[in-house]
């Protein structure tokens, strides 16, 4: 007897989808998460090295940037579930809100620190 698959909140609707568009969510997931993985990188770099910024501008711009990595990594998965949940019941997909998310802290976070290194 082949083992369910989980999460169960996605597997137990609808009917397969074409692989073809199952592997494609999972590497938009991917991408989300490479994403997720720079923004950290980023956070962690910044905070690591001596740079012309007052400390706290360098650190509120490196606690945002590992924040919305970390929103987006989660983000990720949620998207990626919901994606393959529409996918089953042949439903159309939904706007993402994580795009205004991360074009606005990208935003944000290059203003701030064009403004500290003035």
């Amino acid at each position: 007897m082949a083992k369910p698959q989980r999460p169960k909140f996605v597997y137990a609707y609808g009917s397969e989808p074409d692989p073809r568009f199952t592997l494609a969510n999972e590497r938009t997931f991917l991408a989300w998460i490479r994403t997720g993985l720079a923004f950290i990188a980023g956070g962690i770099a910044l905070n690591a090295f001596t740079l012309d910024m007052a400390i706290e501008t360098r650190k509120a711009i490196s606690i945002l940037a590992l924040g919305i990595g970390s929103i987006i990594s989660l983000w990720a998965w949620v998207s990626w579930a919901r994606v393959e949940r529409a996918m089953r019941e042949r439903q159309p997909l939904k706007h993402s809100p994580a795009l205004i998310l991360l074009s606005g802290t990208v935003n944000a976070i290059a203003v701030v620190a064009a403004i500290a290194f003035i």
